[in-house]
């Protein structure tokens, strides 16, 4: 089911893309639009691990120095029947992990010292299947370009918010729409984009959980690492981090409660604490 939803909200992203961009310019307008979003996937797909990892100032670890580590990733790895991903370390007190790569052969799992330093080595074997899950079902190109198409729908809103208030709407015969059609759908793009988005994480978390649960023989050893998560990231946030790779992190690496957690890019802790213990007890 969740992988039916992604599918459906990844086509109504791209739809609301091109519908901005014909509402803008008309055919052309669409094209346009259609051609950013492919541009800026493509930068994605190919160097999003990268970017990811220069952003955080993570270093690449081998066997020799980071043994448990290392053999804890390439057990599960082998588990998985997916490549050997390389490993990186992030010198940074809040307790967190992610996956990048765009696909399994260039796969990418990355911890901070701080998780390593509250975890037992089942609950860390744990976070580890979980991102390798996302690996093995390229939960990173999908986000990625979830993210990408978003980002291209907010900036074209904008532009074209911009555009109207100061030189009017588009009247031509190419089928743009007037200034006030133009204003609304870009306001309401904007914001069903940012769901979209939203949901397409949740959906892709909560099977990675499953994922993991499965990978690591018990999902209990999850279950516990995220509850010790929870409470690390809401002592000691990431508040240095970039909104933009959120979704990458096993649980948000920003301090949220309240209404801000209704705009989360991660389903609430509880609620995925509560499916891996009945998963485990189902077993």
């Amino acid at each position: 089911m969740n992988r039916f939803k992604t599918f459906l909200l990844m086509t109504v992203l791209t739809i609301i893309l091109v519908g901005l961009g014909s509402i803008i310019g008309g055919r052309s307008g669409g094209m346009i639009a259609f051609a950013v979003a492919f541009v800026m996937n493509f930068v994605s797909y190919w160097f999003c691990d990268k970017i990811v990892l220069r952003m955080y100032g993570a270093r690449e670890v081998s066997q020799q120095e980071e043994p448990q580590l290392y053999g804890s990733v390439a057990s599960l790895a082998q588990r998985a029947g997916i490549p050997m991903p390389r490993v990186f370390i992030i010198d940074d007190d809040s307790p967190n992990a992610f996956a990048t790569g765009r696909n399994p052969e260039h796969g990418v799992v990355a911890v901070t010292t701080g998780i390593k330093r509250i975890l037992s080595r089942d609950e860390l074997e744990g976070v580890l299947a979980h991102e390798l899950s996302h690996i093995k079902h390229r939960d990173i190109l999908i986000q990625s370009v979830a993210a990408t198409l978003a980002g291209a729908i907010t900036m074209i809103a904008n532009w074209a918010r911009f555009a109207a208030f100061f030189g009017g709407g588009s009247d031509d015969d190419d089928g743009g729409g007037n200034i006030f059609t133009v204003i609304i759908f870009s306001i309401i793009a904007a914001f069903a984009a940012m769901l979209i988005q939203l949901a397409i994480s949740r959906s892709r978390e909560y099977l990675a959980d499953d994922g993991g649960a499965s990978l690591s023989g018990n999902p209990l050893y999850l279950a516990g690492a995220l509850r010790k998560l929870n409470a690390g990231v809401a002592r000691n946030p990431m508040n240095d981090a970039n909104p933009s790779t959120a979704p990458l992190f096993i649980v948000n690496p920003f301090s949220a409660g309240g209404v801000r957690s209704l705009f989360s890019t991660h389903p609430p802790i509880e609620e995925r604490i509560k499916r891996l213990e009945d998963m485990a007890y189902r077993r």
